[in-house]
């Protein structure tokens, strides 16, 4: 048995199987941390993981404001119908145009 040196009390010694679970213990902890400093040695993947995790930002971004845009859209359209009829308009006027030129190459 050792002694405790704050309290001058007998410890008692660890047995086989304790001291063998604590070594495992150990290991285990060791490699943990062996597996965190190498990922934090790997720039290459951080850089990667960087990377995606900018992308996916921005896509995301890309996307609200993408719904953003058609609510405002559908907004517009549906509170003046004239931009509407101008657009429908002027696709019906290069359809006719199309036609008579094709019509005169004839």
């Amino acid at each position: 048995m050792s002694v405790d040196d704050k309290s001058q009390t007998p410890v008692p010694k660890p047995t086989v199987e304790e001291l063998r679970a604590e070594i495992k213990q150990t290991r285990a902890e060791l490699g943990e941390t062996v597996q965190a400093l190498a990922a934090k040695a790997d720039v290459k993947a951080r850089a990667k993981d960087q990377v995606e995790q900018t992308k996916q930002r921005v896509l995301d971004k890309v996307r609200s404001t993408a719904d953003k845009v058609n609510q405002t859209g559908e907004e517009a359209v549906r509170t003046s119908p004239v931009p509407l009829q101008l657009v429908v308009a002027g696709v019906v006027a290069i359809v006719g145009v199309i036609l008579i030129v094709r019509g005169r190459r004839r």
